[in-house]
């Protein structure tokens, strides 16, 4: 099988616009406000209000549903790469259908190739998907297992707030990874037609990442939030 120079450039650009971003964004959430940075502290203060509470109704439900998005994200991961896999079969009729498309380069032996990466980043979402439905139960477990604290001022309690905090914090963040391989699939999908295409959707999905997770009003708006709460938690003292 001969891959050309192109193709290998544009896989290249590929693996490193996916973990290139997954380690900009790890290292810049730490001193950036970001979507991640800001949530976490969403995500404490939500917890030391969890622990003054003898009903925890509202926060079943708000975990429960959470974790119905992730099931659903998970079980439609399954039925894409069941329709992956059944394409290994239908190569020569994927082949014609490229093949239709103005400007396409169809490289015969690396459809397969292709159809592979797809299928490994199904696989690589589906394992993310399910471990952060598994850390949200851990999560419930240890909600059940926390007492009340109506004054919330007991420090050891507020650190264990702090500890549920950060296991909703992972599990939040092994979601996100998940939902970023389905953006990168796009990309991906894109290799088919063409690797100049290719390397313009890996690029786009980066820029479109970036703008979302740093300058979107979402963050904005999460980020005054915060900011009011911790007024508001000063106030109290």
């Amino acid at each position: 099988m001969t891959i050309s120079l192109l193709d290998m450039l544009s896989f290249l650009c590929f693996i490193c616009c996916w973990s290139g971003y997954t380690a900009f964004a790890r290292r810049k959430a730490k001193t950036t406000a970001c979507i991640a940075r800001s949530l976490h502290q969403h995500r404490i203060h939500w917890m030391y209000q969890l622990m003054t509470r003898e009903m925890r109704v509202g926060e079943a439900a708000l975990l429960a549903n959470l974790e119905r998005n992730i099931a659903f994200f998970a079980s439609t991961t399954l039925l894409v790469l069941a329709g992956v896999l059944t394409l290994f079969a239908q190569v020569e009729k994927l082949e014609s259908v490229i093949a239709s498309v103005p400007f396409s380069a169809l490289n015969h032996p690396l459809v397969q190739v292709k159809l592979g990466l797809l299928a490994g980043i199904f696989v690589l979402a589906f394992f993310q998907f399910t471990w952060s439905m598994r850390q949200y139960g851990f999560l419930n477990v240890m909600i059940g297992a926390a007492p009340v604290d109506k004054s919330g001022t007991d420090e050891n309690l507020r650190g264990y707030a702090r500890q549920m905090a950060i296991v909703q914090d992972q599990a939040a963040h092994t979601y996100n990874y998940g939902l970023r391989s389905y953006y990168f699939s796009m990309a991906a999908l894109c290799w088919f037609f063409h690797p100049l295409l290719f390397i313009g959707a890996s690029l786009f999905i980066v820029y479109t990442l970036y703008r979302r997770e740093f300058k979107s009003r979402a963050v904005i708006a999460i980020t005054a939030g915060q900011a009011h709460l911790e007024a508001e938690q000063q106030s109290r003292k």
